[in-house]
């Protein structure tokens, strides 16, 4: 009798229920919600389509995972960078480490974090609902970071945080569309993001009388 036996199911498993959710969310990234169904995910996964029922009883199911997934991973990397941080880090410190947790959990994550943010308005309200907690957690993260900033004087006082942060993430999350890591590093793409938002892309202003 092989005593592995057990383990090696539990595996094999555990790689069916993944090759399901990386399958769908590759699909949800590429045509949405309405047009992936549980037979385009079973080909792109490589398995029989009655297979899927040993993980999932439904299509919905395995699109709350997906979703639930995409959120969690870049809410948990922002997070665990923040509070890695030695106290009394600086405000902007902080805000581009924020920045940079964001992109490397949304980009290694690509599939399932462009799924997320693609189709939250197209699943059904239960699902939207059930996302929304962790989502309200997201932005009170990011509120509280840009709020601490504007109360110490690091960002002007007469600016919208809401605002700001609605077009910080706004911009950050569509780098999944467009970003190449042949061409340059995730940091370097953050460095700069905050580097324009912050302080902006006009040169230094220098008086006339100065240079000469």
């Amino acid at each position: 009798m092989n005593d592995n036996l057990p383990a090696r199911r539990g595996r094999k498993s555990e790689i069916s229920r993944g090759q399901i959710l990386d399958a769908a969310a590759r699909m949800l990234r590429r045509q949405g919600y309405g047009n992936t169904t549980l037979r385009a995910i079973a080909d792109v996964a490589g398995i029989q389509a009655g297979s899927i029922y040993y993980h999932f009883a439904s299509k919905d199911e395995i699109m709350d995972a997906v979703l639930e997934r995409g959120v969690a991973a870049v809410y948990e990397a922002v997070h665990d960078q923040l509070a890695a941080l030695p106290v009394g880090t600086d405000h902007l410190k902080r805000i581009e480490t924020a920045v940079i947790a964001h992109l490397e959990a949304l980009l290694s994550h690509g599939d399932y974090t462009s799924a997320s943010i693609r189709t939250y308005g197209e699943v059904p309200a239960a699902f939207q609902q059930k996302a929304q907690p962790l989502r309200e957690a997201y932005v009170t993260l990011w509120q509280e970071l840009l709020g601490a900033a504007q109360r110490d004087g690091a960002i002007r006082a007469d600016l919208d945080t809401s605002l700001l942060r609605t077009l910080l993430l706004g911009s950050l999350n569509w780098c999944v569309e467009w970003y190449d890591p042949s061409q340059r590093p995730v940091r370097e793409v953050a460095a700069q993001a905050v580097d324009v938002l912050f302080r902006g892309v006009v040169p230094a202003y220098v008086p006339p009388s100065l240079k000469e």
